[in-house]
């Protein structure tokens, strides 16, 4: 197989609060290195000056790999593992501090909102510009011009200033134009969470199409069921380091099961900030088990108990809550009332814990988010509502399930009762 990007020993450090290196000899030396393409003497992890007060953050730490022609690798990692500074130096927007790395074929990169156009120019504009930037004459760019508009559904303002397009038309464009111009290796960043449901859903229909025409993919997200879906391999970064390169069902499960944070499975719930509702009462702790153990770790098919402690500000009457289960890319799966199950809460008055609990949890492999709501069952008025305030896994290694997951299975995993008749 043809390898189109090859990286060795990459490493990329920052130094918090401070331009330059300190001295103008040293911006020089760093300058003209940087003339004759040579590595940054300044920068070597031996000899950087840790002087007192400067603090040094590692983003990547001694990272190896390749990437085959055709390969749709997807890159896994926590908020701040190193994904975006990886795939901004193998687009060459910013430069490694050491190590090196090499590409072979143009690269459309679609790092963050705001990367790529230029604000001034219209929608029409951008297009034309991204694609001479790619090595596009103009009659190929023409040629893909409609398509381009079509797939991003803003041919209406096409000859607008992209400054004055929102977040999702822009990444609409963005997107569109990186897939159609036919780079032969396309990066996609995290930027797809901007646009509805809708049109994630078109763009990974068009990287998949753009994979098997034998292009290849670079792929970050936190959605691990459009990673399982599009992806066949993945490199699990944590903190800055490689821990895991192979199988993208293996990066995944591994991601999995470490990304639930330390604070879990037991919340303290009023120490988070982010909620809304008048505060006569509020959610005060959550503690998640799994067999009468504290655990945010399940298999298919085990069963999930909530323990959901309330805390009255108030005496209050005549109370509804709600379980509010997400995706882990923030989509509802599904809103869980108490009074679905027959079971009413009618007064408290200083505290109170409820125990909830999910017999058989037919859930795909991802990690889920829970948000929890409390109002009156008469008026509606709301007390307390938090939003994607804790988390949990489900994993593979089910005795129920007798295959291998399909990577385009959903988040339901339901096994009805089959029966022949006739």
């Amino acid at each position: 197989m043809k390898t189109v990007i090859k990286v060795e020993n990459l490493s990329k450090e920052y130094r918090l609060g401070e331009v330059g290196t300190g001295t103008i000899s040293r911006d020089l030396n760093a300058w003209w290195a940087n003339v004759r393409g040579k590595e940054n003497p300044n920068l070597k992890l031996d000899i950087i000056e840790k002087a007192e007060g400067k603090v040094i953050h590692q983003a990547l730490k001694d990272i190896s790999f390749t990437v085959n022609e055709g390969d749709v690798l997807g890159i896994i990692g926590k908020n701040g593992a190193g994904k975006s500074t990886l795939l901004k130096i193998l687009s060459r927007v910013t430069t490694p501090s050491v190590g090196t790395f090499k590409v072979k074929g143009r690269i459309a990169s679609l790092l963050e909102v705001g990367t790529g156009f230029h604000p001034e120019l219209t929608g029409r504009e951008n297009i034309f510009l991204n694609g001479a930037i790619l090595g596009m004459n103009k009659q190929e760019i023409k040629s893909k011009f409609d398509e381009i508009v079509d797939f991003s559904g803003v041919e209406k303002f096409i000859d607008t200033p992209v400054k004055r397009y929102s977040s999702g038309m822009y990444v609409r464009l963005a997107f569109a134009v990186a897939a159609h111009l036919e780079p032969e290796i396309l990066v996609v960043d995290e930027v797809l969470a901007v646009g509805d449901l809708s049109f994630q859903n078109k763009c990974l229909g068009k990287m998949s199409e753009v994979s098997k025409q034998g292009r290849t993919i670079l792929f970050v997200s936190h959605n691990m069921q459009a990673m399982s879906q599009l992806c066949t391999r993945g490199i699990l970064l944590q903190d800055g380091t490689k821990v895991f390169d192979g199988n993208i069902q293996d990066a995944v499960k591994q991601y999995l099961s470490n990304s639930i944070d330390s604070s879990g499975p037991s919340y303290n719930l009023l120490d988070n900030k982010d909620r809304k509702g008048t505060g006569a009462l509020k959610f005060s702790k959550l503690e998640i088990y799994n067999n009468n153990q504290l655990s945010n770790n399940f298999v298919i098919g085990e069963d999930m108990e909530l323990k959901l402690s309330i805390k009255a500000f108030k005496p209050t009457k005549n109370i509804s809550i709600a379980i509010h289960l997400y995706r882990y890319d923030e989509i509802v799966l599904a809103n869980i009332e108490n009074i679905d199950s027959n079971f009413f809460i009618d007064y408290i008055e200083d505290e109170a814990q409820f125990s909830i609990r999910f017999n058989n949890l037919n859930l795909y492999p991802e990690t889920y988010k829970l948000g929890f709501w409390i109002a009156s069952s008469n008026s509606q008025e709301t007390y307390d509502h938090l939003l994607f305030c804790a988390e949990f896994n489900v994993l593979e290694g089910s005795p129920l399930v007798r295959r291998k997951l399909l990577k385009s299975g959903g988040s339901i995993y339901l096994t009805p009762d089959w029966k022949k008749i006739k």
